[in-house]
């Protein structure tokens, strides 16, 4: 281990990887200091005896403009640019076309309203019409989209989001993970498995402890979750408290993936999707054979997402009653638990992705701010635009080296 690096980089997920890319042909020295003992944070891709599947990001969002589309490109890895089935139910069932239009037309004309006439207060929740009958398809979109109900959600950081993306989702079939693994560059000293335990303000450089030693470098860039900045499980000094009340006004919501095995039978369809229940706020939505992989991939957010962080053992039994109200108590046996997140109960990372609180916007533009030309701040939370995506942490790695290179005078 290096003991005095010029920058050290702490996360080596989306925003860690971005940083460290920029970094690599500057000169200087650059130490990656990871919890997990892998690379990529929230981007993972997991090697199962069926298929390669993604447990974290999987869709790259905006493809037509997102960077990690070039990155793969430029290493020889294709990227499906075909439309997805999300928008789609398989055959109609368990959701009728009729049913389908209503609920959309709900979500329309609440998407407009946050973004045409956002509330005084601020508050997603306060643009739903009276006596909606839709409201709980809408907390389940609330739910995929920003991790959390629309109590809890920011309309002008909602529609920021909205505005800036793009209709195109574009896959790589080898995983959205590996692909983020795949690009840390050789030239830094990267340390996974060592988690950091504090940062310190030390004369004019910044000591990093972690359980494998210290380190005191010109600069640190830390891209870590907002869950972790604001409570605490990383140890800083008083001076970088006002970061740690932002991070805390943009929790991240609660985002989770199941995975069957389909070991037999006909019932799925290749490239199919199905939402569950859209009368429950808690309902999976289910994308079926990606890439024709025998696999289900399930998908739950907000209070279907902290369901499962609650009651892990309750999660795959409630998938599939809600699979077999839909394609009826025959799939059961075509079944099997394959693969499940455990995002919320991760210790560094305690969630999905973040969403800020109403009248918090903000503070992302709190905690993006340097410190003291020494301490850096990145992540998907940091992003104005592109946050809760892979690409806006990248992005965000980006400007947080460009901020620390003209600091120490590169």
């Amino acid at each position: 281990m290096n003991s005095e690096p010029d920058i050290a980089i702490i996360g080596a997920g989306a925003a860690g990887v971005g940083a460290a890319r920029r970094l690599a042909a500057s000169g200087l020295s650059v130490s990656v200091f990871e919890a997990l003992p892998r690379i990529g944070g929230r981007a993972w891709t997991l090697q199962t005896s069926v298929a390669a599947i993604d447990l974290g990001c999987g869709w790259l969002h905006s493809g037509d403009r997102n960077p990690w589309t070039r990155i793969a490109e430029e290493a020889g890895i294709s990227v499906d640019r075909k439309p997805s089935a999300w928008h789609r139910q398989d055959r109609d069932f368990g959701f009728p076309q009729a049913d389908r239009e209503a609920a959309r037309a709900a979500f329309a004309r609440w998407s407009e309203r946050v973004a045409d006439a956002p509330p005084p207060s601020d508050c997603a929740i306060d643009v739903v019409e009276p006596g909606e009958p839709w409201l709980a398809y809408l907390q389940a979109l609330s739910g995929y989209i920003s991790g959390d109900e629309l109590e809890r959600i920011s309309a002008k950081d909602y529609a920021a989001y909205d505005e800036a993306s793009t209709e195109y989702n574009w896959r790589v079939e080898t995983g959205y993970g590996a692909l983020v693994a795949s690009t840390m560059p050789a030239s830094v000293e990267l340390h996974v498995g060592t988690p950091v335990q504090s940062i310190a303000l030390d004369g004019s450089r910044v000591t990093v402890q972690t359980a494998q030693g210290a380190v005191r470098s010109k600069a640190v860039i830390i891209a870590v979750s907002t869950n972790v900045l604001a409570g605490g499980f990383i140890r800083m000094p008083s001076p970088l408290d006002p970061w740690r009340e932002a991070a805390a006004k943009l929790p991240l919501g609660n985002n989770e993936k199941l995975y069957f095995e389909i070991t037999g039978g006909n019932s799925f369809e290749a490239e199919s999707h199905v939402l569950g229940n859209p009368r429950d706020p808690k309902t999976g939505t289910y994308y079926i054979r990606p890439f024709g992989k025998p696999v289900i991939e399930v998908f739950l957010g907000g209070a279907g997402a902290r369901a499962v962080a609650t009651d892990p053992d309750g999660a795959f039994p409630h998938a599939m009653d809600e699979l077999a109200a839909i394609f009826g108590s025959g799939i059961r046996k075509e079944l099997r638990p394959l693969a499940a997140s455990e995002w919320t109960n991760t210790p560094s990372i305690r969630g999905g992705y973040s969403h800020a609180l109403p009248g918090q916007a903000n503070a992302r533009l709190e905690l993006a701010k340097p410190y003291d030309g020494r301490v850096f701040f990145a992540g998907e939370a940091t992003h104005q635009t592109d946050f809760s995506t892979a690409h806006g942490a990248y992005q965000s790695g980006l400007r947080a080296a460009e901020e620390a290179l003209q600091a120490l005078g590169r």
